[in-house]
């Protein structure tokens, strides 16, 4: 029998890495090994209190057989033993604990994952929400209850148990839910609709239920739940059957907002930007009694958020807030805050020390048309018909109804596809359009295609996005304002989303009308068309002189711009 030697643990680790190694045994109290037999075949064993822990995979990555006889047959019983104990112990507790939820409660997976602001620390103020001043005032009611609920109940009045704040996105509704919190000084547990819904059924209901105990506790407190339409979508439209998970935490909230047991000084607030699809039981007086619009900021609103946003930022001595906020309508509070900082982004990008009302016109173009591109290299045949083509939307827009102010023209690309732009900021705020600014518009939109036409014979595939725009416009007129001349005040779309850009629907309609529908916009587009070639062929010479002056400078602007625009005339008739 051969003698086994005793070796240095050091020199046995420097055998395996130099591929000296056989075969290995690992047994509890010492390593066996034995060298291959062009190293002289001996037997070895070695002894060390730190054996490397991974030494398994050291002897894998070498390619050396090994036998691990560590883990024997008792410890193995043993560990099955300890398994068994510490399941029994977890089903034990389970049974209970508290949440009444089985295991997925005991982990916490039933719990609600609110955020929790003690005594109204959330960081706003009303003073810090600007241009929703009207849901500010109906906001306020809840913030006097919430400080002087003896006031109220004294007289018999009861608060709205929920509010729902309503508006497009970036509006202000998750702020000013903050603010009132703020304002009021009381907890505020703010959670996420889609945070209630998981895999397991059952969850989101116990969440809901979690939720609510919570609140309770802490009493008077608020709970603001944001994207309320993940979990409150009307029942019944489900593909999975009535009883599905989002069902579930949908039924427990109604219970718990309008069940036996009152809810005394919780106050739930929720946000949406899609009320026309909640539950009709959750919209319902006794559960969210008051709906609060957050609708976009007219100009005086636009003007006081401007202020809040630029707090702290250093303006120069030419920003006029004002006539900022003429030029951004349509722009929500998310958006007027992201201006004001791409304004300070690029002062600081020039290394100056304040931010000017250049800073703000050079981020009012890039959010609406996109990043500045001079690097993108124009053939002299494509600057001239981009030129040709916004000269063609300026002159034909200097003469529509109701037109926007064209304030500025420009053959440098921005954004993905952008080869030039025109530029219109309206004079005031409109929220009605007549139609024969509704022709107007689509008139401007064609008026690029025109120019194109009438000074090279033949188009580009610049016009696309216009030719989309204007279609769209004219769809509109008649398939949902009414406008059509033989099929009169019907609608024939209904707009699916009241805040949200896009989602109508086309009802049931014969071939006849589907067919007269298509005649009408066809007809619109046509005369919208005649029009702009009319207006610029009557102009070609101030079309011609005004491109030359856009190619040679790129841009064109103020009071140089104005001047031509104001020497467009109307022709007298249609040619």
């Amino acid at each position: 029998m051969q003698t086994i030697s005793q070796a240095a643990y050091s020199e046995f680790l420097q055998q395996v890495t130099s591929q000296q190694v056989a075969q290995v045994t690992i047994k509890p109290d010492r390593i066996e090994y034995s060298l291959k037999s062009e190293f002289g075949g001996q037997r070895y064993y070695t002894v060390s209190d730190r054996i490397q822990p991974n030494l398994a995979n050291l002897l894998r990555s070498n390619a050396i057989a090994f036998i691990d006889e560590r883990v024997s047959a008792g410890s193995v019983l043993g560990l099955l033993l300890s398994m068994g104990a510490m399941a029994g112990a977890l089903v034990w507790l389970a049974k209970f604990s508290e949440a009444g939820g089985g295991i997925s409660g005991l982990m916490g997976i039933g719990k609600s994952k609110a955020k929790v602001y003690s005594q109204g620390k959330t960081g706003m103020k009303f003073s810090d929400v600007a241009g929703v001043d009207e849901a500010k005032q109906e906001l306020q009611e809840v913030v006097d209850f919430l400080k002087n609920g003896e006031k109220y109940r004294k007289i018999g009045a009861k608060i709205p148990k929920g509010v729902l704040l309503v508006g497009p996105p970036g509006t202000g509704k998750t702020l000013l839910a903050k603010a009132v919190a703020g304002e009021a000084g009381v907890p505020f547990l703010s959670m996420s609709g889609s945070e209630f819904v998981e895999l397991y059924v059952g969850v989101g209901a116990s969440r809901v239920r979690d939720l609510f105990q919570q609140a309770k506790r802490q009493a008077p407190c608020i709970i603001f739940i944001d994207e309320l339409d993940a979990i409150g979508k009307s029942r019944g439209n489900s593909n999975f059957g009535g009883n599905d998970e989002r069902e579930q935490t949908l039924n427990q909230l109604l219970t718990e907002m309008d069940g036996f047991d009152g809810n005394e000084g919780v106050i739930l607030l929720a946000a949406t930007n899609r009320p026309e699809i909640l539950d009709p039981a959750l919209r319902r007086p006794g559960r969210f009694d008051r709906q609060v619009l957050v609708d976009r900021p007219d100009k005086i609103g636009r003007e006081a958020i401007l202020k809040v946003h630029s707090r702290s930022v250093r303006l120069g001595e030419d920003v006029d807030l004002s006539a900022i906020a003429v030029q951004t309508a349509g722009f929500s509070g998310a958006d007027l805050a992201n201006l004001v900082n791409e304004a300070a982004l690029m002062a600081a990008r020039q290394n100056r020390p304040s931010v000017l009302m250049a800073d703000f016109k050079e981020a009012i173009e890039r959010v609406i048309a996109g990043l500045e591109k001079r690097s993108r290299v124009l053939s002299p045949l494509e600057r001239q018909t981009v030129a040709y083509h916004e000269v063609g939307h300026a002159l034909v827009g200097a003469l529509m109804p109701g037109s926007s102010k064209v304030s500025k023209i420009s053959i440098v690309p921005r954004g993905l596809g952008a080869l030039g732009y025109t530029l219109q900021t309206p004079e005031e705020d409109r929220f009605l359009m007549l139609e024969d600014e509704l022709r107007g518009r689509v008139t401007t939109l064609l008026g690029g295609r025109a120019a194109e036409e009438i000074v090279f014979g033949q188009v580009s595939s610049g016009a696309s996005d216009d030719i989309q725009k204007a279609t769209a416009l004219a769809e509109r007129a008649v398939t949902q304002y009414g406008m059509g001349e033989t099929l009169g005040p019907i609608a024939f779309e209904t707009q699916q989303a009241q805040f949200l850009e896009g989602g109508s629907t086309r009802r049931a309609i014969s071939a006849e009308v589907a067919s007269e529908i298509d005649r009408l916009i066809k007809q619109m587009i046509d005369r919208a068309y005649d029009y702009a070639v009319a207006i610029l062929r009557h102009n070609r010479t101030l079309l011609e002189s005004t491109t030359q002056i856009l190619l040679e400078t790129e841009v064109l602007e103020g009071e140089q711009l104005q001047a031509i625009l104001k020497q467009v005339q109307a022709p007298e008739s249609l040619v």
